[in-house]
């Protein structure tokens, strides 16, 4: 036999690796584990990342936690939900519905709340949680708006955040229509026919998604794929992919000492962030809870199983789609007949402003991005007061939303406040053109107010309190310096110049060709940034000639 062949057969290559032999089976298998799969080397690369401390910044992990509380309670509630719209004969242990006709879903809907154990309780933090992670995502998407957290390079996580937060809204109102029950049902019949309203496509589209005509068979089945499968699935991934980016990108930080642009002060993900986040979502959760045990959301059995006949007379969706409401609502009921079709535009026009509302503040971010020609990369926060045009952007758009809101509950006014229906839908008209304007211009000028005070304390100091009389007999108070991060923080914000266009004509006496886009980018450009637009920060020679000698300002 050849030298060749006898090759002891316990004999391994070398590769090099200086570990010792795993003292026992368990740490065996993590090597192999490790060994096939990276998870050491990744984990030891991204476990110590540095993530800044910042009350603001638990906004995003309460729609991250209540998003895990949805998906853990819906997995329950699926075990016993029938997404059928089969008729039977109601026989549960709630007597005043005992021998009604319903469809299946109502009826194990009713069996999921009254005889599945701890069943009620957990539809409860399904709802509360769907209502409580909608609100997350838009508070947090205004803090991401009003510090300037979109700039680049998070534009695209910024398009996946208010993807995430626009796909909740509709899976929220998939999931309260499936239990069949007449508010719900209601709503459905509220989307139909907003559907229909749209020329040429409308009955397509109801075809494709209800199957038929209304109600018909199908509305439950297929709004119970959407809702648990098609739409939570769209959002994990835009929810793995947000994450990434925030890994990747690093975490956006406030000014401060020390903090600049190319670094992140704060605390490592282990085990502090860790233990912070962990505590922070049984806080979460258990808030939830406390909610869903004391305050009733959606009791269906207070409605009955739908009817199309029938009409629920306080029929409000959730908060979130309110605003959806408030625009029916609020729209006068014009036609518009010709060619012997009709165009209800009482519908068709609020359909067409709804996603308007929505993706005017997606845009918002490529806008400012084109109008300011920044590349730069930007991971420190502005304070809103220091971006006075942005802040009241920002604001006149959620008084928009919010007058919106009070005109979807408008009866719900009238009948609480003993006033007029007729005289809140017109001020709702009104105010849905007035208001934001009225709040845009107070928001600026707030903010402009700010700044000047921002800049009289750096220049002349916080008051004292102390009185001094000088040598002349004049009576001053005596001011003190602010400390050096106060100084930073007041003064660390970048002020843009606004854009100026170049001459008419150039230095051959040849008139330029400006485009009307580059003429709307300056005179954007004049609107931020310009005189009147924003108060020039103190520089640190107006600092040293103001404070040098003196105990007084």
């Amino acid at each position: 036999m050849s030298s060749a062949s006898s090759v002891k057969s316990d004999a391994r290559p070398s590769t090099g690796s200086t570990r010792d032999k795993p003292a026992n089976k368990w740490e065996a298998a993590a090597d192999w584990t490790d060994g096939r799969l990276g998870i050491y080397s990744l984990a030891k690369a991204n476990l110590r990342k540095i993530f800044p401390d910042h009350w603001s910044f638990m906004l995003g992990e309460i729609a991250l936690y209540t998003f895990i509380i949805i998906i853990l309670t819906g997995v329950y509630l699926t075990l016993f939900f029938k997404p059928s719209m089969a008729e039977v004969v109601y026989h549960g242990p709630y007597a005043p519905l005992d021998g009604i006709k319903m469809s299946e879903a109502y009826a194990s809907t009713m069996d999921i709340s009254f005889e599945v154990r701890g069943g009620l309780l957990i539809r409860q933090i399904h709802h509360w949680a769907a209502i409580v992670f909608v609100a997350s995502m838009l508070v947090h998407m205004m803090r991401v708006f009003f510090t300037g957290a979109f700039r680049k390079p998070r534009e695209i996580n910024w398009v996946f955040g208010f993807l995430l937060l626009f796909l909740g809204m509709f899976d929220g109102f998939m999931g309260y229509s499936l239990p069949d029950d007449l508010l719900s049902g209601t709503g459905i019949r509220f989307m139909e026919g907003a559907i229909l309203a749209v020329p040429l496509v409308g009955t397509y589209g109801q075809m494709f998604l209800f199957g038929g005509e209304f109600p018909g068979t199908d509305i439950v089945p297929r709004f119970f794929t959407i809702h648990v499968l098609l739409i939570p699935g769209v959002m994990l991934g835009l929810l793995v992919a947000h994450l990434i980016l925030v890994f990747y990108h690093k975490h956006t930080q406030w000014a401060g000492p020390g903090k600049t642009e190319q670094n992140v002060v704060g605390m490592p993900l282990m085990p502090v962030y860790m233990a912070k986040a962990g505590g922070f979502f049984f806080l979460v959760f258990g808030m939830v809870a406390a909610m869903s045990a004391v305050a009733t959301v959606n009791p269906i059995w207070a409605y009955g199983p739908y009817r199309p006949d029938q009409v629920s007379t306080d029929a409000q969706p959730d908060w979130y789609m309110g605003f959806s409401e408030g625009l029916i609502r609020i729209m006068p009921g014009w036609e518009i007949r010709a060619w012997g079709h009709t165009l209800n535009m009482g519908v068709f026009v609020p359909l067409m402003v709804f996603p308007l509302v929505l993706f005017a503040i997606a845009a918002y971010p490529f806008i400012e991005g084109w109008i300011t020609g920044d590349k730069r990369e930007h991971h420190i926060l502005d304070r809103p007061r220091n971006a006075p045009v942005r802040t009241a952007v920002g604001a006149a758009w959620v008084s928009e939303y919010l007058i919106l809101l009070i005109g979807g509950g408008n009866d719900l006014i009238a009948t609480h406040l003993h006033l007029s229906i007729n005289d809140i839908t017109y001020f709702v008209r009104v105010g849905f053109f007035v208001i934001p304007v009225l709040v845009f211009f107070i928001t600026k000028r707030w903010c402009l107010g700010l700044q000047r005070r921002d800049k009289e304390k750096v220049l002349h100091g916080r008051e004292t309190g102390i009185i001094k009389r000088l040598p002349h007999g004049e009576f001053v108070e005596v001011h003190a310096q602010l400390p050096q991060d106060k100084l930073h923080k007041y003064t660390a914000h970048e002020q843009y110049e606004p854009m100026e266009l170049p001459a008419e004509v150039d230095e051959n006496g040849v008139k330029r060709k400006v485009g009307v886009l580059t003429k709307t980018r300056a005179k954007l450009s004049r609107g931020y940034f310009g005189e009147g637009n924003q108060i020039p920060k103190p520089t640190a020679e107006e600092h040293r000639e103001i404070t040098s000698g003196h105990g007084h300002h």
